[in-house]
């Protein structure tokens, strides 16, 4: 398995001032391993503890921040209750759903603050296993009123027809993987657009180096960003990706931080973004 680099150690201040409650939505932690080991998957990760991040979060200027379940942990989700159990800040949580976890587990982790989980369905592959199966995950989750959020990539025909027609609002991250070099146009961002004419679809700004080769700005991300940010102003929320798990780039997350200055130049719209989404979303 590859191992991952850690995350940069010296985030450093932003520029742009991040408002009071501004959330980082999407974050992992890993580690300490002798309490929290992980199992074998694709990849290694990198030491990466609650504190740490809690640490990059006080530098950067958050005042909330959600964690997302990370492959590695599978459905033991030990290390992510422990952060949200600590009281130490502001979280909410989404798991990583598999069948094999029971209602009393579910009931669990909505009790300690978890709003949905996550499904990966990365190729064709996946989502002609998994798609199937959908509105039956969709009517497990419901009864908490959580959300499914989804690691997808948008190129896979009739995508949105699928998840659209769940009966549970649906979170798309990472841009849905569509390849920045290839625009606005490309048939993967077209998808994200229609996504966006339903009230249900929200989008994670999150993760640039994984659909540009551009670091460290990564300039043709924000004509991506800002067309999200105009077809669905109440529906997007950003995230760091911390710490930039299973990426041979590792970005310094005050970086990250400036880019909202063009991705969202007006300073009430970044507000929205940053503040009053995440509130709606994840119930703070």
């Amino acid at each position: 398995m590859p191992q991952n680099p850690p995350p940069d150690p010296h985030p450093r201040t932003p520029q742009l001032k991040l408002p009071a409650l501004a959330t980082d939505c999407h974050a992992h932690v890993f580690g300490p391993f002798d309490t929290f080991p992980t199992r074998a998957t694709a990849y290694e990760p990198a030491l990466a503890p609650f504190s740490e991040y809690v640490r990059m979060l006080r530098t950067i200027g958050c005042g909330r921040a959600v964690l997302v379940q990370p492959g590695p942990y599978g459905t033991d989700h030990s290390a992510m209750l422990a952060a949200l159990r600590s009281g130490e800040f502001p979280l909410r949580g989404v798991a990583l759903y598999n069948d094999a976890l029971t209602d009393a587990q579910l009931e669990e982790l909505h009790h300690f603050g978890v709003q949905g989980a996550r499904i990966h369905i990365p190729e064709v592959r996946e989502a002609e296993a998994i798609l199937p199966k959908l509105p039956r995950i969709a009517a497990r989750v419901r009864r908490f009123g959580w959300h499914l959020q989804f690691y997808l990539n948008a190129d896979i025909p009739d995508i949105d027809r699928a998840v659209l027609a769940l009966p549970v609002p649906v979170v798309l991250d990472h841009f849905g993987r569509a390849p920045a070099a290839e625009g606005l146009t490309s048939r993967a961002f077209e998808t994200l657009l229609r996504f966006a004419k339903s009230d249900r679809c929200w989008f994670k700004l999150s993760a640039p180096y994984r659909i540009s080769t551009q670091p460290p700005k990564f300039p043709d991300v924000t004509p991506l960003a800002r067309a999200l940010v105009a077809a669905a102003p109440g529906r997007c929320v950003w995230g760091t990706d911390w710490p930039h798990p299973n990426s041979s780039y590792i970005p310094n997350d005050g970086d990250l931080v400036d880019m909202l200055a063009n991705w969202i130049p007006d300073p009430t719209l970044r507000h929205k973004v940053l503040v009053e989404n995440p509130a709606e979303l994840y119930g703070f």
